[in-house]
């Protein structure tokens, strides 16, 4: 069987295929690279980051909030989302009474619903929770999560 003038696929129509949609994807990707350089500044958080909400996402990490809770998408979906709590819940002085109220009264017992632990965190570790849930909440996530209550 030729391949040759005949009309057949060439080992060098082949090699051709292949460096072409190499380079067309690696262009796309340096494209996408460039553009999320360029992007990622425009949307980071402007908010300083405090030692208190360094802290906060200390309690986060140390009692596996994650485990559970999704964080701008990230985690499980076991409940709910936490990246927009704190604006849920008033954004304002409220929104923090809101969040440490919850976490001190779990579980709450109501049959029938997910029961989160309760942690026993002094008012620092909250403080310090809710100050990293608010700056959270201020990152621009491109309209993550979809709906307000996550």
């Amino acid at each position: 069987m030729s391949t040759g003038a005949t009309g057949g696929f060439t080992k060098e129509m082949a090699r051709n295929i292949f460096y072409g949609g190499s380079l067309f994807f690696i262009l796309v990707f340096l494209g996408l690279v460039f553009d999320s350089e360029r992007r990622i500044p425009e949307r980071s958080n402007q908010a300083a980051l405090t030692d208190s909400v360094v802290r906060g996402k200390a309690v986060w990490e140390q009692n596996n909030c994650v485990g559970c809770h999704t964080i701008l998408g990230e985690g499980a979906y076991f409940a709910p989302e936490l990246g927009n709590v704190y604006q849920r819940r008033g954004g304002d002085a409220s929104g923090g009474a809101f969040i440490k109220a919850w976490m001190q009264s779990q579980p709450t017992g109501v049959p029938g619903r997910r029961q989160m632990p309760n942690f026993n965190l002094n008012d620092q570790q909250l403080e310090d929770l809710v100050q990293f849930l608010k700056w959270t909440g201020n990152i621009n996530a491109e309209k993550w999560p979809p709906n307000i209550e996550g």
